[in-house]
């Protein structure tokens, strides 16, 4: 069932008070996540989920020996309580499922700096257009999936998502991190004006409203909506699961060279301030990067190796071929302005 555009404030606003609130909350519990860090080696904050972490961290204190303790939670709830807790964090490490939280810490001076050959293994495009304070670990490209069953002209960009032809057929989630992202990108690259004329039309275009990502691609290969803004990941994960892409009823379609649409994001890792002295911090970090951790993400998560020798998702195009806006990924750190536009 959809949910149209009335109740993308509550969406949007969910994100704001997550993150707002991420200094509140049980005492006891918070009592408790802090006797568990003082006990371990390594403590990271994660903004991506346990059930895709747990089993990488387990693989790290398997084989570093180093007992870790991690925080889970949204990136932007992570994001928010680093910044509240500065210098006294007992986070050593920042892992964020996208590049601008990353880019709201490092400006706001809580990353320290990582070794340049360490940050040199990933291609230019994802580590910091100055400095070395974050590295992107994984790629994930914004798509659009469409039924061809249900609509017979496949848009090749997002501005072709507004004409007639896709009235109602339409479907994105605005209160999806990665959404915003996305428009946070036509934001920077097109500017405010542009990225605010395009929400219009998409709206007067009855795009249909989805909590995330997967209820879009359940619609869109159920035939119930013609198409849908999603990260690739979440179509390949489920071509898998079916055994195939010939077995899903939906296509991806990825956007045109330029296209605000075309965002190749990235998850990334950061040191803190207060975990520069502490080896376990930067081991942490060069495990993420290692063939082994990559090669975990492209099994488990579907999500691009950025790293030289490991071979990406299969039946899908190489990382290399995807050409998305010009824009440093660090500018992203501006959601705050995204969520106004949104909400506007």
């Amino acid at each position: 069932m959809t949910r149209r555009w009335t109740p993308l404030l509550a969406l949007v606003a969910g994100v704001v008070l997550v993150a707002s609130a991420c200094g509140g909350g049980d005492d006891d519990a918070a009592t408790d996540t802090t006797e568990a860090a003082e006990e371990a080696e390594l403590v990271v904050y994660s903004g991506r989920d346990e059930e895709l972490v747990g089993p990488l961290i387990d693989m790290f204190e398997e084989e570093s020996g180093i007992t870790t303790e991690v925080r889970y939670g949204d990136s932007a709830e992570m994001a928010a309580a680093l910044l509240e807790e500065g210098e006294n964090t007992p986070a050593d490490v920042f892992y964020s499922q996208e590049v601008g939280t990353v880019g709201a810490l490092s400006k706001a001076g809580l990353l320290s700096p990582l070794p340049e050959d360490v940050v040199a293994e990933v291609p230019e495009r994802y580590r910091p257009a100055e400095g070395t304070d974050w590295v992107g670990v994984t790629g994930r490209s914004r798509v659009i999936v469409v039924n061809p069953d249900v609509i017979d002209d496949v848009p090749t960009t997002v501005e072709e998502l507004t004409e007639a032809q896709y009235e109602g057929e339409v479907g994105w989630a605005p209160g999806n991190a990665s959404f915003q992202s996305f428009v946070t990108a036509y934001r920077v690259g097109q500017g405010e004006q542009a990225a605010s004329d395009w929400l219009d039309a998409m709206i007067e275009n009855d795009t249909q409203v989805y909590e995330n990502n997967v209820s879009i691609l359940e619609a869109v290969e159920a035939g119930d909506l013609g198409a849908g803004l999603i990260n690739h990941y979440y179509w390949a994960r489920m071509a898998d699961e079916v055994g195939g892409a010939e077995n899903m009823a939906s296509d991806l379609v990825f956007l045109e060279e330029g296209d605000p649409g075309a965002l190749v994001n990235a998850t990334a890792v950061a040191i803190t301030t207060t975990g520069a002295d502490n080896p376990a911090s930067l081991e942490f970090v060069e495990f993420l990067l290692s063939p082994e951790a990559q090669e975990y993400f492209v099994t488990e998560t579907k999500e691009y190796p950025l790293v030289d020798g490991v071979e990406g998702p299969a039946e899908l195009p190489a990382i290399e071929e995807l050409v998305g806006p010009e824009i440093d990924l660090g500018d992203l750190d501006s959601v705050e302005e995204t969520i106004t536009v949104l909400t506007d």
